[in-house]
């Protein structure tokens, strides 16, 4: 098989693991640039590949350990909570809110969340304001301020400290 011995083309869908959740995340939030970019993605490719083939040659079967997952309606409202989390980037929604809007028990929420997305509510919440806020200031060219007002936070400070801590650099010095 691994030699292309096969006269046919064959197609084979593979389960997506933890190991290639993490990859795929890595793949598309890297904040690598030039040389250091097409390095990172290809070898983030052929870490891909290779869990691929790993899971072809063992013929692994590697489902969710969640058993409500198991049900394509409790993976499609972990989907579905992630899709309000994406509307609601500058009106923050608590864990709450969220689980009544997919009428899924809090707990079945974080837990269906984390195995599927391979992250938390919140860190993929704020990981994606931090995103959308980068976009904000360098490519639209609001001011901190407005930036720090559509996103929902309380206070200028609030939104410095935590676009800080997720990027490394003041929201100031993007600006610059």
């Amino acid at each position: 098989m691994l030699a292309f011995k096969h006269p046919h083309a064959f197609t084979k869908v593979f389960p997506l693991c933890n190991r290639k959740r993490n990859s795929l995340d890595a793949l598309l939030n890297h904040s690598y640039t030039g040389a250091l970019e097409n390095i990172f993605v290809n070898a983030k490719v052929h870490e891909l590949l290779l869990y691929s083939l790993d899971c072809l040659v063992d013929e692994k079967e590697e489902g969710f350990a969640c058993k409500f997952l198991a049900d394509e309606s409790g993976r499609d409202r972990i989907y579905q909570a992630r899709e309000i989390l994406l509307q609601h980037i500058g009106d923050p929604i608590t864990i709450k809110e969220l689980s009544r809007k997919v009428a899924m028990n809090e707990c079945y929420l974080k837990k269906g969340f984390k195995e599927v997305f391979g992250t938390t509510i919140f860190d993929f919440y704020q990981q994606q304001r931090m995103e959308h806020a980068k976009y904000l200031l360098y490519e639209k060219g609001l001011s901190v301020t407005d930036v720090s007002a559509l996103l929902g936070y309380s206070s200028i400070s609030h939104f410095s400290a935590a676009f800080k801590k997720h990027t490394g650099l003041k929201p100031c010095d993007l600006l610059r």
